[in-house]
């Protein structure tokens, strides 16, 4: 099991038993759906990132072992000597012969070198070589109890992280969701407000005033859809990413679709293309999910492409499948960041002056509808030239029964 499956699954757990975790700062049980900690006040949010940040020090240094050639093969002339077996001087010209004989091209190991000299017999050379390796037999069985203690307390410590981990994270994840229901309220009235100064119900406005309030409904409408992104993935991270399926014509999804952005691509200058097959495309779908994918591939396809350029989408019937693509003639994406572009609250560029705007979620909760549905999307795309993306649901058909006999 990966240690990302593990935070995913103890993070269900948690949340089917809604079970209390510690608060980052003072340790005390707290709600894990809470704003701020009761006890110490602190910001749940920054305090889990904090935490988060801290959950895994830097790789400790190395156990102060040893690990030189003298432990595995001791040094046979020493040992004789401290056993009191051989004296300093026979060490020394045993070692003299050993190297004597090494530059005439008969190499004897040590031991063989004192056999020959006639200043050990072969049988207490035996007998010390055994009590040698029965040491060294003894010093390996207590390095692997040592060495599965240390493992077992290093899985311990590691199981303890995965945990502090999966609590952290739904801190982070309820953060998002509290906040953005809390920023619906107030965004509504603006809007709301906006839309009848707008409209004339509260006054009339000269040109530069209604100018003025275009803008701002414009930013408020931007804002709602970065608010509904984060509550959607919100909702996804948590677990809660449950499909209501049912028998849709995707057809209705691809008109929806060209209603909705036909306008926007031609503001931008974009020429926008909707292949709406003659056929029925019957699939069984989540049909507000699947539009509201379908719809933020579109988005970022109009976006990421210049005026002049074009966006098409489309859907085809092959081997049973219905394959959808949505393709542009935009900036591309480079080979060497293409797997970045599902990954969470990231834009490929990153910077603070950078020309598209947006929070990086949309993609990442793309994948996470379709891979709900039971499919894939695939990338397919070259820097300058344009991107696609495609996927395929199944097709749903009638089964035409035989007519009963007789």
């Amino acid at each position: 099991m990966s240690n990302r499956t593990a935070i995913q699954d103890t993070d269900a757990v948690m949340m089917a038993t809604n079970t209390q975790i510690p608060c980052p700062r003072c340790n005390q049980l707290i709600n894990a759906r809470a704003h701020y900690c009761e006890f110490c006040g602190v910001d749940l949010a920054i305090a889990a990132a904090v935490a988060e940040r801290d959950i895994l020090p830097p790789e400790e240094a190395k156990a102060d072992v040893p690990l030189v050639p003298e432990i595995l093969v001791p040094r046979l002339g020493d040992y004789l000597r401290e056993r009191g077996v051989l004296q300093e001087d026979d060490l020394q010209r045993a070692l003299a012969y050993q190297r004597e004989m090494a530059v005439k091209g008969q190499a004897f190991l040590f031991g063989e070198s004192l056999v020959r000299l006639n200043l050990i017999d072969r049988e207490t050379l035996d007998a010390v070589i055994t009590e040698q390796i029965l040491q060294l037999q003894a010093a390996l069985h207590h390095a692997n109890r040592t060495l599965e203690a240390r493992v077992q307390e290093r899985t311990a410590e590691l199981q303890q992280a995965l945990r502090r981990l999966a609590e952290l994270n739904q801190l982070k994840s309820n953060f998002i969701s509290n906040i953005s229901h809390e920023l619906r309220t107030p965004l509504t009235h603006i809007k709301g407000y906006l839309e009848l100064l707008h409209d004339g119900d509260l006054g009339t406005l000269d040109e530069q005033q209604k100018k003025a309030i275009e803008v701002a409904l414009r930013s408020s409408v931007r804002l709602e859809k970065l608010i509904e992104d984060l509550l959607q993935f919100s909702l996804a991270v948590r677990g809660e990413l449950s499909l209501n399926l049912d028998r849709v014509d995707f057809r209705q999804l691809l008109r929806g679709a060209r209603d909705h952005y036909a306008s926007r691509a031609d503001e931008k200058g974009v020429h926008f293309q909707v292949n709406i097959p003659d056929q029925p495309l019957n699939v069984d779908i989540d049909e507000d999910k699947m539009a509201w994918a379908l719809n933020q591939l579109l988005d970022n396809a109009i976006k990421f492409t210049a005026r002049g350029g074009s966006v098409w989408v489309s859907a085809e019937i092959a081997d049973e499948l219905v394959n959808i693509s949505v393709v542009d003639t935009g900036i591309g994406i480079p080979d060497l960041r293409m797997n970045e572009i599902f990954q969470l609250f990231h834009q490929l560029d990153g910077s603070s002056t950078r020309r598209y705007q947006g929070t990086g979620l949309g993609l990442a909760y793309v994948n996470r509808i379709i891979d709900a549905h039971g499919s894939q999307i695939t990338v397919n795309s070259e820097v300058g030239r344009g991107t696609r993306f495609t996927f395929a649901l199944p097709l749903y058909t009638e089964v035409e029964l035989p007519p009963p006999e007789g």
